[in-house]
Formats: C-alpha cells, structure tokens, sequence
C-alpha cells in the first residue's frame, strides 16, 4: 500500500473543497483534517496514509512540513492546487479521502480544533510529542465501529 507525502495529501484535501460554495480550507482547518485522515486510515488498513509524524501543539495535532507549506496564508484559505491530479491516490485512499471531508469538512477550523481537544490522541500526547500510530489505531478504530 502506498505510503503518500502529507503535502500531497493536504493538497487533496484542499482540492475537494467547493470554493463556489463558500467552502474554504485554512492551515489550521487542513492540520486537523490531516489528523483525521490518517487515524482513518490506520484504523481501517494499519497502514499510514502520509509518512510524516503528527505533532501535538498547542491547537492542536499539526503536520510541521505541510504547517509551513501554507503558513503564507496565516488563518485564510488555502489557494485551490492548480492541476491537482487525484489519480495518484488509490482506491482506498480516495474513499478515506472523500469520507474525511464529508464527514470532518463541513466544520470549522474551530471546531475541529476544539474535536481533537477532547480526544484520546491528542490527550494522551505531550505537547510538542509525536501523536503515534498507536493512539490513533486505538481511537480511531472504536469510531468506525460506532
């Protein structure tokens, strides 16, 4: 199973957004989208979606190199990817893509902050320690099966 970049994968994230619709992706907002996304996928494949590591700051989990990525934009949107092609993700990355987005993306940024606040992962974690796979496995697999 492929392994993405997060980049990559915030930049899909970021490309299913409908900008027509009033529907914008922050750093902020994509950083907790990242989150879940990979605690998705880890609990449905025991694989990682993206190679780098989850931090836990302050707001929240945060991707450090997709963080800087698009910090040029402080809180607002995230420019779409010109050209962005989705047909280097799998089949099984797609549908944790489209469903993280259904599910998480109608949230704001806030919200979605104040979500991963009160979950386990985040919690368990220090801060500015690596939330690891294994929190998100835990967490994340009772979720699916609600």
């Amino acid at each position: 199973m492929k392994v993405y970049s997060a980049i990559e994968i915030a930049n899909a994230l970021v490309a299913l957004t409908d900008p027509e619709k009033g529907d914008t992706t922050s750093n902020l907002k994509v950083q907790k989208l990242l989150y879940y996304a990979q605690g998705v996928h880890l609990a449905l494949y025991k694989q990682p979606l993206f190679k780098e590591e989850i931090i836990s700051w302050q707001y929240g989990p945060v991707v450090p190199e997709v963080y800087g990525e698009f910090k040029q934009y402080g809180s607002g949107a995230i420019p779409y990817p010109e050209g962005f092609d989705f047909s280097i993700f799998s089949e099984e990355a797609m549908e944790v893509l489209t469903e993280v987005h259904a599910v998480y993306g109608q949230f704001s940024a806030i919200k979605l902050m104040n979500m991963t606040h009160d979950e386990p992962p985040y919690n368990n974690t220090a801060l500015k320690s690596v939330i690891n796979h294994e929190e998100l496995i835990n967490y994340f697999t009772t979720q699916l099966e609600d």
